[in-house]
């Protein structure tokens, strides 16, 4: 990895700034449709009209145009009071994403603002020194790092639970559809989340759905802090009650510094279940389009049990499939960081307060270094025995979790949760009502998981 530089060799000429050509083409193909469709929560009118006009995939033509066109390094977007970098080699997003939080923070502005509306001491826009006590309680509540998380059995039992009554609702209704997928997945959320009594508690995700909205606009939208007030109050209840088999009896149960602001983590976790369901959404059309994918899946382990002590089963290939969906349709496309002091690059340097933009579709789909770039992939994901690879990713840089000291901790339970529901539903086939996705063609650089709708087999 690079030294970071010196105050004295800092000096040198800045990283030169692209044109204003070149400015527009970045904020018009790259930013703007990211910032268009909902960086927090998802504007599902936005969503449709990128998949119509296959938005991500224009984006990575022009990240790719830019790389061609000015070089390896950080391509430079300099404007009145804002300076932006956005890396185009993976040597670079492996430097900015393993070098958290100090000397590329991921509290930058934007995500300041914008998470400050709904979890205002959650960790990632903590100060380094409140990170150190609240990042290191994340990860002991949700076992980062570790196979399964030591509760996987009430955890898969209670979303086995809500898939069996999922797929009886679909099959009734004669489809299967987001609105049923999204109310089932989030019974299911606020079980494992928040213990049993949340179950029907569709009062505390709305509160949070309504405060995310506002967070799409980060700082530029008050905080309606009387909704924040209700909505945390709500989960720490939850978090008092301790329900068994939950996250929010761990939350209670585990050590926690002062300052750590223990239910105020938990804000974060649904935050990212909902990006959960938009892979598991991706991921049902990944697997109608692909029945020999899907026929693996099957064999690979029995149907998951609702019993909360039955044994629970790794599923690396169903794992490997929700992992190809966050890789072919990143939920987090854009990873921010901010230097926290002034960076050396190549061919000059980055100021101090610049902001850093990974734009993880531009990786996820180079075809120039990665062949499987459009096409499922499950390999990308397993080692030589067909087992999970222990690293998580194997061709850097791969970054559906992100990666690095900032690397989501609960990438454990997420897989863990989404497999078992897609174990469910997969016992049975499904088959798209009208096909959008096909398993001899390149795969779409969008794909719009509220669109969802599929006939049983």
């Amino acid at each position: 990895m690079r030294r970071e530089p010196s105050a004295r060799t800092a000096r040198r000429g800045r990283v030169p700034a692209v044109s204003v050509a070149d400015a527009a083409r970045l904020v018009g193909g790259v930013l703007l449709p990211v910032a268009a469709q909902g960086a927090i929560v998802r504007r599902p009118r936005a969503v449709a009209l990128a998949h119509r006009l296959d938005l991500d995939a224009r984006a990575v033509r022009t990240v790719r145009r830019l790389r061609e066109r000015h070089g390896p390094d950080p391509v430079h977007l300099r404007l009145p009071g804002l300076s932006f970098a956005v890396p185009v080699e993976p040597e670079d997003v492996r430097r900015v994403l393993d070098g958290a939080p100090e000397p590329f923070s991921p509290a930058s502005p934007e995500k300041r603002g914008a998470l400050a509306h709904f979890q205002p001491r959650g960790v990632l826009i903590s100060s380094p020194a409140d990170r150190r006590e609240r990042r290191p309680f994340n990860e002991s509540v949700l076992d980062a790092g570790q196979p399964l998380h030591h509760l996987a059995g009430p955890f898969a039992a209670a979303v086995a639970q809500e898939a069996q009554q999922l797929a009886d609702e679909a099959r009734s209704q004669g489809a299967l559809t987001w609105p049923l997928l999204s109310r089932a997945w989030w019974r299911a959320v606020r079980r494992v989340t928040l213990g049993e009594s949340a179950r029907a508690d569709e009062q505390v995700t709305d509160d949070l759905l309504a405060l995310r909205r506002r967070a799409n606009w980060s700082g530029l939208a008050p905080v309606d802090r009387r909704r924040r007030e209700r909505f945390l109050g709500r989960v720490r209840h939850y978090v008092e009650a301790a329900e068994p088999g939950s996250l929010a009896a761990l939350v209670a149960s585990t050590p926690a510094a002062p300052g750590v602001a223990p239910h105020e983590q938990v804000p974060q976790w649904l935050f990212a279940f909902d990006a959960a369901a938009w892979a598991s959404s991706r991921a049902l059309e990944l697997l109608a389009a692909h029945p020999d994918v899907a026929r693996r899946v099957r064999e690979e382990a029995p149907a998951p049990s609702t019993d909360p002590a039955a044994p629970v089963a790794r599923r690396p290939v169903l794992r490997s499939v929700v992992l190809e969906s966050l890789r072919l349709w990143p939920t987090t496309p854009a990873l921010l960081r901010q230097t926290t002091t002034t960076t050396s690059w190549r061919t000059g340097d980055l100021p101090e307060r610049t902001g850093v933009l990974v734009f993880a579709p531009f990786f996820h789909r180079d075809e120039s270094r990665l062949p499987q770039a459009h096409r499922l992939a499950p390999e990308l994901w397993l080692d030589a025995d067909g087992q999970e690879d222990p690293r998580g990713a194997v061709d850097w840089p791969l970054v559906p979790f992100s990666a690095g000291p900032g690397m989501c901790p609960g990438r454990g339970v997420v897989l863990l949760t989404t497999s078992t529901l897609l174990a469910a539903l997969a016992q049975q086939e499904w088959r798209p009502a009208v096909p959008r996705l096909r398993a001899d063609r390149p795969l779409p650089g969008t794909l719009d998981p509220f669109a969802l709708r599929l006939l049983p087999g």
